[in-house]
């Protein structure tokens, strides 16, 4: 009899890499972020505007649904749109909220103003903000260089941790939809992320 090892693997037994499919209004600051999250446990797929020039919240639901349909979800997979608040009206962003509410495993995350809301709590608690401008201007105390991109390496493990601790504290009541004030609900699809 052979000394060596058969390699085999039993059926049913290869691991399975939990997806979160997310549909994004922005190119590359929120591809860029949530590529972060990709490991050994889970996959973040971004779905972002491929040259067709349209972000509006009913465009990026539009590419989130064309994409379910063609790929569909394991009940595991999650599907968030993140979009920013910016000048979308409510009866737009009504839309994609009652869209994340048909599902479980569907999700709508909000920054208001923006998406570098979300970045800035990353280094403070993001008080004082009272237009997408200010944000961006506060945002580059800290990332002197940010121009619509993330230098990962400035983005470390415990400071996601402190957005989310920042976000929620601001989030109390916990807002049904999205932030009317400033604030941003990207922390629940955050902690999702690190819970897996």
């Amino acid at each position: 009899m052979s000394s060596r090892r058969k390699f085999e693997r039993k059926l049913g037994e290869k691991r399975y890499r939990r997806l979160f499919v997310i549909a994004t209004e922005g190119t590359k600051t929120e591809p860029e972020y949530f590529s972060m999250f990709n490991n050994d446990n889970l996959i973040v797929k971004v779905q972002c505007l491929k040259g067709d020039g349209k972000s509006d919240p009913l465009h990026v639901l539009k590419r989130m649904k064309l994409y379910l349909k063609s790929s569909g979800l394991k009940i595991s997979d999650e599907a968030w749109l993140v979009v920013d608040k910016d000048q979308w009206t409510d009866e737009q962003l009504k839309t994609l909220h009652h869209w994340s509410q048909e599902k479980e495993n569907h999700g709508m995350a909000l920054s208001n103003p923006l998406f570098e809301y979300w970045l800035l709590l990353h280094f403070e608690k993001g008080g004082g903000i009272a237009s997408a401008r200010t944000c961006i201007e506060r945002l580059r105390q800290h990332l002197p260089d940010y121009d619509k991109g993330i230098n990962r390496g400035k983005i470390k493990k415990e400071m996601i941790v402190e957005a989310v601790a920042r976000a929620k504290e601001k989030d109390s009541p916990s807002c049904p939809d999205w932030p009317r004030d400033p604030g941003t609900t990207v922390y629940r699809l955050v902690e999702k992320i690190l819970n897996t």
